[in-house]
């Protein structure tokens, strides 16, 4: 009979956070010493669930696991994303092997290190201009309307070509296709319109190329590589993860700093690049914000940590219990801007890891510098308990963050 029994115990995924610790993941997937164990998610399935940091990297890193989301066994994440995988072109996100290096390869020119680099400058620009108006206006200011979203949209804007001034239309359909649990209907609607909106500027960008991403993949069209909707359906991706991410953590890491202001006086007086790049990897490893996990399905028997996961069994890679693995991390619920946090997860792993993540560094690292620096006094003007978590979202962070000073 313990077969019953155990499934009986399977717990529901995504999990419910302590609203008493709302930095840390859920305190039951926290502790698990084989760093995997099943759960149910919302169709009745029961993939597996990484929780484990060692496991994590080698999943991310096996070849026997793949990201396609038309396999069978794969754990979607919600009604949503099941009822349109055959209307979705293929992507980065959802192609292995040889496709997605093909996709991969298209996508890196405007990521790579050196033309990130040299954004720091216009970066840097735009977090200053922020803070002159966040000093010049009323308080409380909202961090999140204020400085969190407008930085990494108007950089996402500039680097694709997308004209700043559409911001709150994509800004809105990304939300609506976001949300955790949202239905097919809703998620469809605000799909159709965001990729109607890209294959016109794909088009555009055919006939009138700039310096931009956009142009980058126009370019790729015109040269028969790859469709105008598989154009717009990489610009799509590159658009919502390129601001909806950063500007979580930007928001939600302004509060972890405000509440550890002995870590915020490290970072505010420090100018070694060095060390305000590793604080900017330990607020990611603290605060993992992914909160639906990396959805992967097995294409092969995997043995792993004394389980065997089955070909054709879902898995789900949370990388907010990876990080806070104690394995990896000793004492993974303090934020501890001086430790090593270089093994963070973050931004995935292996050949999938995120695409950006130099620029969301780049972001990070200016963005929380140059407010310590600029607004020494900044603190948080609502209590803390009051402070409204995104609990309902892919992405993990606050709806609003009232500061004063």
């Amino acid at each position: 009979m313990p077969e019953t029994l155990t499934e009986v115990d399977i717990p529901d995924y995504p999990m419910e956070r302590d609203a008493r610790c709302p930095f840390a993941p859920p305190p039951q997937m926290l502790g698990n010493d084989s760093g995997l164990s099943r759960v149910r998610i919302w169709d009745g399935s029961t993939p597996w669930l990484i929780t484990g940091h060692e496991e994590a990297r080698a999943l991310f890193a096996d070849s026997r696991v793949s990201v396609d989301d038309r396999r069978a066994g794969f754990p979607h994440w919600n009604e949503h994303m099941l009822s349109t995988v055959d209307k979705r072109p293929r992507s980065v996100f959802t192609s292995d092997a040889e496709e997605h290096t093909r996709f991969r390869r298209m996508l890196s020119k405007p990521f790579t290190f050196r033309r990130v680099e040299g954004l720091r400058p216009a970066i840097q620009k735009i977090t200053d201009e922020c803070i002159d108006a966040i000093l010049a206006g009323p308080q409380p200011a909202d961090i999140v309307t204020t400085l969190a979203l407008p930085v990494p949209t108007v950089v996402i804007s500039e680097m694709l070509g997308v004209p700043y001034e559409d911001h709150e239309f994509f800004q809105h359909h990304a939300n609506v296709g976001l949300a955790r649990y949202s239905s097919a209907e809703d998620g469809q609607k605000g799909a159709m319109s965001l990729a109607q909106y890209l294959i016109n500027l794909v088009e555009a960008k055919q006939k009138n190329p700039a310096e931009d991403a956009v142009s980058d993949l126009a370019e790729r069209v015109n040269a028969g590589e790859i469709s105008v909707k598989e154009a717009a359906q990489l610009g799509t991706g590159l658009l919502i993860a390129g601001h909806e991410t950063t500007a979580n953590m930007i928001g939600i890491g302004v509060l972890a700093l405000l509440e550890n202001p002995e870590q915020a006086d490290l970072l505010r007086n420090t100018e070694d690049p060095k060390v305000i790049a590793n604080a900017v990897e330990e607020l990611m490893r603290y605060l993992s914000i992914i909160q639906n996990g990396q959805r992967r399905v097995a294409i092969d028997d995997i043995a792993i940590s004394g389980q065997t996961i089955r070909a054709g069994e879902g898995i789900i890679i949370d990388l907010a219990p990876s990080n806070w693995d104690d394995k990896a991390f000793p004492h993974p619920d303090k934020l501890d801007l001086s430790r090593d946090a270089g093994q963070q997860l973050g931004f995935g792993y292996g050949r999938h890891q995120c695409v950006g993540q130099q620029l969301a560094r780049a972001e990070l690292q200016i963005v929380f510098h140059t407010l310590l620096r600029r607004i020494p006094t900044l603190r948080l003007a609502i209590p803390f308990d009051e402070v409204p978590f995104k609990h309902d979202r892919l992405a993990y962070g606050v709806y609003e963050l009232p500061v004063t000073w």
